[in-house]
């Protein structure tokens, strides 16, 4: 194990007040969104798309770190570059999400596992090799009337700590994603306790494996009402919330935490990021940081729509919400000045 490779690695995804860009989406997804604006669901216009976000000019300003997708990874840009050669070149470090999906947990009725272990050491020295410097593996945990059970949240957090130790025996940073869905109608309260539990499970599997903590990153949801709930919480009853949570179940030794957006609105997710910077950086061991694809991309996406003209217009919106997440970590986010182009 390259040590400190991967603490440095970590580390330079945390700097600078900087975050990632999950620009993950499998085929299917993102052939959903291409649909909804009416764009061609064909591989070149998925490449001429991920190639208008890592083209972007400044990307590497606010972006430190890109999720890429096995489509990705393999292609180059319009100009012949391989995507991560091209994210190397404008300062951001390149990753690649390496799970097969979430599929049905046997003897759990409505519950999920994320598979893709077998033969993973593989394709990770696949990925190394055409230069991904971190992964990524999102576990799926839903919220329900009898769910999450124990055995669904120890089936995920075991997979995800095999995932991590394979990740830095390859010599990269695994990001590890516990996301507990905003979907139903749960209140605050009750996402705080079943994310809390879903991380000290997670990092006690960590422990067991052997996982550095120091050479990964933790990508969770925040703590939030469902998205059905009748009572909305505040931008900082969930900053309260969030924090609390992660204060009681992740070590001090994890470099930083880098939220999902998770479906929620772009700008949003700025605010309730900018609300826990604002009340609680300078008290936390771990920096507070976003790994968002929707709540970056949308905007872009909308104005992109598979025209090559309307390139210069969507990479300004993008850059504009990369940007504002940068200011949302220092705290100094501001969303009413932004609420003009959220409309």
């Amino acid at each position: 194990m390259q040590a400190q490779r991967l603490i440095a690695t970590a580390q330079a995804l945390m700097a600078g007040d900087r975050g990632l860009l999950a620009m993950d989406e499998s085929t299917g997804t993102c052939n959903k969104r291409f649909a909804e604006l009416g764009i061609a669901l064909t591989e070149e216009a998925r490449r001429a798309y991920r190639d208008m976000i890592v083209t972007t000019p400044h990307l590497g300003d606010a972006i430190s770190g890109a999720i890429l997708y096995d489509e990705t990874i393999r292609q180059k840009t319009l100009r012949g570059l391989p995507f991560a050669r091209a994210l190397e070149d404008a300062g951001i470090i390149p990753g690649i999400k390496v799970d097969a999906g979430a599929k049905a947990l046997a003897a759990h009725p409505g519950e999920l596992v994320t598979e893709g272990l077998d033969g993973l050491r593989e394709r990770l020295a696949d990925y190394a090799t055409m230069g991904a410097r971190f992964a990524k593996w999102r576990a799926v945990i839903t919220i329900g009337g009898a769910t999450p059970s124990r055995g669904c949240i120890e089936a995920n957090a075991h997979a995800l700590a095999r995932y991590a130790g394979l990740c830095q025996e390859a010599g990269l940073v695994p990001i590890v994603e516990p996301e507990v869905l905003m979907d139903g109608d749960h209140p605050l309260e009750r996402c705080a306790a079943v994310t809390q539990a879903v991380l000290l499970a997670v990092f006690n599997q960590l422990d067991t494996q052997q996982v550095m903590l120091e050479g990964m990153l933790l990508k969770p949801n925040m703590v939030l009402p469902g998205a059905a709930c009748t009572e909305q919480s505040t931008v900082d009853d969930v900053a309260d919330a969030t924090v609390q949570c992660f204060s009681r179940a992740v070590p001090a030794a994890v470099p930083g935490i880098a939220f999902l957006s998770g479906g929620q609105a772009a700008g949003l997710a700025s605010a309730r990021l900018n609300a826990m910077n604002v009340r609680f950086k300078s008290r936390l061991p771990w920096a507070l940081s976003f790994s968002f694809a929707r709540a970056i991309q949308q905007p872009a996406l909308a104005a992109w729509r598979g025209v090559a003209a309307n390139v210069p217009a969507a990479q300004q919106a993008l850059f504009h919400r990369a940007d504002c997440n940068r200011a949302a970590r220092r705290g100094e986010y501001d969303a009413q000045a932004d609420a003009p182009r959220q409309a």
